[in-house]
Formats: structure tokens, C-alpha cells, sequence
């Protein structure tokens, strides 16, 4: 196609020439425009006519916005329904944290009636009905005050249990020397050097010189010394008045005012004082006052590996 433009004022002519696919694109083109100028023509007559309140166009613009309301109430209501379960989910989630708080109390020594926070509740489920937001809001709110309860319970259980372990870590339950068998035990006795009954305020561990002595707990050295009768001795306070007291030593690693904590090595088997051959005199004080280091030891259970049976008598 030859298409031939004039121009009168410049007096010249152009000519175009257009070929097939020239003129499939100059129609997909003005096409395209014409369909957006009657889309854009559309909309704002439709525009104009609800503004200007235009016959015809008022029913139109009510079934519109009656349509967008409708698709945002069930665009709502499938939220507000998917909250909702995830409500239900939550809350029996709470339960399980319920039934393992009441447990855990139960360890820690406090009333698992009181871990409880809201009552029991429940019965046949009789017209069940959505949620509104409103109420879903209250139920929301009711939950994070229950988290907030379940929070705090579970602080004050894990501190009663954390001041437990603290508590048994510094009760004298580990062996101060390891396997060996137990010498004499405490209690009344034959006195190996007098020959008489005099009263044995612990218990021995005969051992190799040189053998490690471990603290039976944590605690504070709050005694490292020689006496005539213990030796080289060691006494380490563990608090709520008890202390125990390691005896006869060959070495002692530690000092007054130390830390030691439960199995550290603290001195080594001896022979000195008051004794007839090498091994460790272990004593329990509470309050001052020689208690049967085996009411402690017994509750370590590497303590029935130990044999008792007892060699001649040392002090």
C-alpha cells in the first residue's frame, strides 16, 4: 500500500509505503486505543453518574457496593473463622501446659492445685455459632492473661527447683575416694591403739598413698591444717551448717578460703597423725556434731559398688 502525504504551504509530497505487517500492527494499535478510550469513557460516565445522581445509575452503584460488602463479610468471616481455630489450637495447647506445670510443681515441692489458674470448665456443646470480633478479641485477651499466669508459675517452679539442685549439690554425697573398700565405720569401735571401746566419729577409705581425695560437695575450705590426731587436714563448710572433714592426708591442694565444687580434687591419701597405715578419715559435721557420713553417701548409688567389708582398724 502507497499512501502519498501533500503539503500545500511547503509544496512537496511524501510518500509512505506500508506493507502487510505494517498494517496488522497500525490496526492492533489503534485497536488498543480505541478499547481503552471506551474503557476510560465507560468508567467515568459510570463515575459521573453516581456522583451526579443520574437515573438508572443509583440501583447500580446499591448492588455494587452491596456485592464488595458481601465479599468483604465472607473475606472477614474466613479470617475471623481461621483465628478461631487457631484459638482452639492454642488454648488445649495451654491445657497440655497445664497438666505438665501440675506435674513439675509436684517435683518441686509446691502444691500443683495452685499451678491451676483458671477453674475447670466444660458440657455438651449445644448451638454452636461463630465468633464475633469483638468476642474473639475477649477470648484473645483472656488467653495472653493466662500465658501471662503460666509464665510467672513456671518462673517460681523453675526457681524452687534451681534452689533444689543448688541444695543437693552441696550435701556430701560423693565419694571422697574412689573404689576402694570402706575400713572402719562410724560408731563404737576397739581403739587400735589404746585397745579399748572408744566411739569412731567417720568413716575410713584404706588406700595407696598418693591417692586422690575428692570433696564429697561444693563448698568453702574453711580449714587447712596439721593436727596431732587428723594430721594433714582439710574441713570444707557446705552450708546450712554441715561440713565435712578429710583427715590423714599426705598432700593437701587446697587452702582456707577456697571454692571447690563436688569431685575436685582437693588432697591425697597419707599416714599421718594419728594413724596406723594409709587411708582417709572422712567426716560429716552438722552444726559442729559427727553425724554417720553413710546416711549421706547412701544416697549416691556408686555407693553400693563398694564393699563394706572392713580391714583392721585404722583412725
Amino acid at each position: 500500500m502507497h499512501i502519498i502525504i501533500t503539503d500545500a504551504w511547503l509544496a512537496r509530497t511524501q510518500a509512505l509505503h506500508l506493507n502487510g505487517w505494517k498494517l496488522l500492527a497500525a490496526a492492533f494499535l489503534a485497536s488498543l486505543m480505541l478499547m481503552l478510550g471506551s474503557v476510560a469513557a465507560y468508567h467515568w460516565i459510570f463515575l459521573e453518574g453516581i456522583r451526579q445522581g443520574w437515573p438508572g445509575f443509583a440501583s447500580v452503584a446499591r448492588l455494587v457496593q452491596r456485592d464488595q460488602a458481601a465479599l468483604q463479610d465472607a473475606h472477614l468471616r474466613a479470617n475471623i473463622d481461621a483465628m478461631a481455630r487457631r484459638l482452639g489450637e492454642m488454648q488445649a495447647r495451654m491445657m497440655q501446659i497445664d497438666s505438665l506445670g501440675e506435674r513439675v510443681a509436684g517435683l518441686a515441692g509446691l502444691n500443683p492445685a495452685e499451678v491451676r489458674s483458671t477453674p475447670g470448665s466444660g458440657g455438651v456443646l449445644v448451638g454452636p455459632r461463630p465468633l464475633d470480633l469483638g468476642e474473639l478479641g475477649q477470648a484473645m485477651d483472656q488467653l495472653d492473661r493466662s500465658a501471662t499466669e503460666r509464665v510467672d508459675w513456671l518462673t517460681v517452679i523453675e526457681s524452687r527447683l534451681f534452689d533444689q539442685t543448688i541444695q543437693r549439690s552441696l550435701i556430701p554425697t560423693e565419694l571422697p575416694v574412689k573404689d576402694v573398700e570402706l575400713g572402719s565405720r562410724f560408731g563404737l569401735r576397739i581403739d587400735p591403739f589404746t585397745g579399748q571401746q572408744a566411739m569412731h566419729t567417720g568413716v575410713d577409705f584404706p588406700a595407696e598413698v598418693g591417692t586422690p581425695i575428692v570433696a564429697a560437695a561444693g563448698g568453702v575450705v574453711q580449714a587447712q591444717e596439721y593436727h596431732p590426731a587428723y594430721g594433714n587436714m582439710v574441713e570444707i563448710d557446705h552450708g546450712n551448717n554441715i561440713a565435712t572433714r578429710y583427715a590423714h592426708a599426705s598432700r593437701v591442694l587446697v587452702k582456707k578460703g577456697d571454692i571447690v565444687k563436688r569431685g575436685d580434687l582437693i588432697a591425697e591419701v597419707g599416714n599421718t597423725g594419728r594413724s596406723t597405715g594409709p587411708h582417709l578419715h572422712f567426716e560429716v559435721l552438722v552444726s559442729g556434731v559427727p553425724q554417720n557420713p553413710a546416711r549421706f553417701l547412701a544416697s549416691n548409688p556408686t555407693v553400693a559398688n563398694v564393699r563394706a567389708q572392713a580391714p583392721p582398724h585404722r583412725h
